[in-house]
């Protein structure tokens, strides 16, 4: 039977019962916070590494994955129990919290089981892609009165987060124009792309989430506009070039420009300009080393791979993660966060297929009429 929110019967439920009380006062942990890991994949693996060897005062105690191998090798890195079915996790009355890396369109439900079963929740994004259901499972999180943070891990990079500190501080005005630049050096498999939700659901959802982080308004209006320059992409309904417009309500405006494919390396750069200056961060390479010839002033092609260049990222926000349910404090990065930016990628589908300009209804957080 489906295990969607039911909620454990007898002592276990009293267990529970106590440590949703404790959570929802705020009350400091005194003993290492379990957790379980809820897929196995690649970002699983980095989170059950990361925990494992990283992460103070968190122990992984077991790991769920359809795909025991995947499961075992991921529970190997801290000797913790193998399973194939996530419903023992959430059974599990030792584990205080899961972290959830299986595939989207579990993300929703396995959130509002673990809300039921009174976990602390990491979910990685996006939620879902249908905004009912993210609403819904935030519901459940706020009646079990546990935390839940989203993964969107380049809130921590150092480099940003510097760069954040500096527009928030208010020393150069508030933010006129912002420039993000995201570009992957290759696509995902054509299979992935067949479920992601589409370029602006599965990449330009970091910017739109960076791009809010960094302003710190409420986006009225989305503009986007996209090319497929990859056969197989744009018979996939796709596309792998694109460029989103967004104007906040004080007049702030953001552009964000994506590529699938940027043959020199993973592209990553922000610009904030204002009236007291610009802002902005390069892209990162493996060394700051520059060489001057006859031929031109060279240096070293930014880093491949998104897992080299966020890698302090993604141990930040686990270390956010533990350090907020063992404290008693809301994370950083919240369920609201993670509904606001699915609300975003979708108004820039819209206006991508439909050539115009979507209004945001700030008030309620929904779109205009499609």
């Amino acid at each position: 039977m489906e295990a969607a929110g039911r909620r454990p019967a007898g002592p276990q439920a009293a267990w529970n019962r106590v440590h949703r009380a404790n959570r929802a006062h705020g009350r400091r942990m005194t003993t290492d916070l379990c957790i379980g890991v809820i897929g196995a994949g690649r970002i699983g693996m980095l989170h059950a590494q990361n925990l494992a060897r990283r992460i103070p005062r968190a122990r992984v105690t077991m790991v769920a994955d359809p795909r025991i191998a995947c499961a075992r090798a991921a529970a190997a890195t801290s000797a913790a129990e193998a399973v194939t079915d996530h419903r023992a996790v959430l059974d599990r009355r030792d584990i205080d919290a899961v972290v959830i890396c299986s595939s989207t369109d579990t993300h929703a439900r396995i959130l509002r089981e673990a809300a039921g079963c009174g976990k602390h929740i990491f979910c990685e994004k996006p939620i879902d892609h249908d905004l009912d259901r993210i609403r819904d499972a935030l519901q459940a999180v706020s009646a079990a009165g546990v935390r839940l943070q989203v993964g969107f891990n380049r809130r921590f990079d150092p480099d940003f987060r510097a760069l954040a500190a500096a527009v928030h501080s208010g020393r150069f005005g508030p933010p006129q124009l912002v420039r993000i630049t995201s570009r992957d050096p290759e696509p995902p498999p054509l299979e992935y792309i067949k479920v992601s939700g589409g370029l602006f659901m599965d990449m330009s959802i970091h910017d739109l989430d960076m791009a809010r982080y960094l302003v710190q308004d409420q986006v009225v209006e989305v503009y986007a506009t996209g090319s497929a320059y990859d056969a197989a992409i744009a018979a996939a309904g796709d596309v792998d070039t694109a460029l989103i417009v967004l104007r906040f309500a004080h007049g702030t405006l953001c552009a964000i420009d994506n590529s699938r494919r940027a043959v020199y390396g993973y592209d990553q750069r922000l610009e904030v300009f204002g009236a007291g200056g610009c802002l902005g961060v390069p892209n990162r390479t493996s060394t700051r080393v520059e060489h001057w010839d006859v031929s031109g002033q060279h240096r070293e092609r930014p880093l491949h791979f998104f897992l080299e260049r966020y890698q302090e990222s993604y141990i930040a926000e686990m270390q956010e993660f533990v350090d907020c349910v063992r404290l008693g404090r809301e994370p950083e990065v919240t369920g609201m966060d993670g509904l606001q930016a699915v609300l975003l990628a979708h108004a820039a589908s819209i206006s991508c297929a439909q050539s115009r300009a979507v209004r945001i209804d700030t008030a309620t957080a929904r779109l205009d009429a499609a």
